[in-house]
């Protein structure tokens, strides 16, 4: 009749031991790990694991125009008992992106940070709008880097990068957002040589730091050097 959680010796019995032998013998549920158990405690007091909730829907971003993260729960649905599994987190966080404040009016531009992946991928952006014929002229922003994580080595198309190199960002449909056709995060209007964040779509890992120098029609960087925003 005992099944005492925890380690208990008071939870304290006298009967036949799992090795025939009699005397005293435990029903605490750490009797399992000492190998002091009663010979009928694996019966009468079965192993129940935790049981968790289905995940809930994500939250919203926590704070609008910031890199932040959103949040799930799940609830505990049965406690574990008799050294059981115990429950595994019931709290889980993601990042997050939004770009439109509580009002619904847009983040201003030099608080956004931006998405950049590889030039190359401009490419195909350029034969689709020419296919489709809304191949309208975007134009590339210049940037010095004066920061960025190591993570970015582990990143092909970014491990050429280092603190202190101008690179070019162009900025193409359908990146250009209404109604000032600009791209998100390409600093527009932003204090001079005030620092912005950059992130590299496809490694969480690969983000830093820069400085908007200028605004041009095209990108004349290197390949290496040369980005698109997303």
């Amino acid at each position: 009749g005992l099944c005492c959680p925890g380690r208990d010796p008071a939870c304290l019995s006298a009967g036949r031991r799992p090795d025939g032998s009699t005397g005293p013998c435990y029903c605490d549920q750490a009797c399992a790990r000492t190998l002091d158990c009663c010979h009928d405690y694996a019966q009468a007091c079965p192993v129940v694991p935790c049981v968790v909730s289905q995940w809930s829907a994500w939250s919203g971003c926590a704070e609008p125009c910031k890199r932040t993260y959103r949040v799930r729960v799940r609830r505990i649905v049965r406690e574990p008992r008799n050294g059981g599994e115990a429950c595994p987190a019931l709290q889980e966080r993601a990042g997050c992106l939004e770009y439109w404040t509580r009002q619904g009016t847009e983040c201003q531009q030099s608080l956004i940070p931006a998405l950049i992946t590889t030039g190359g991928f401009g490419k195909a952006r350029k034969k689709r709008g020419a296919a489709d014929g809304s191949g309208r002229a975007g134009y590339c922003v210049e940037f010095q880097l004066a920061a960025l994580t190591p993570g970015c080595r582990h990143t092909r198309w970014m491990r050429h990068l280092s603190e202190g190199l101008r690179v070019c960002v162009e900025c193409q449909q359908p990146a250009l957002r209404p109604p000032r056709q600009l791209c998100l995060g390409d600093g527009t209007g932003s204090p001079l040589n005030q620092l912005l964040h950059w992130q590299a779509v496809g490694n969480h890992r690969c983000r830093g730091t820069w400085r908007r120098i200028r605004q041009l029609d095209s990108c004349s960087c290197p390949s290496a050097h040369n980005f698109l925003f997303i």
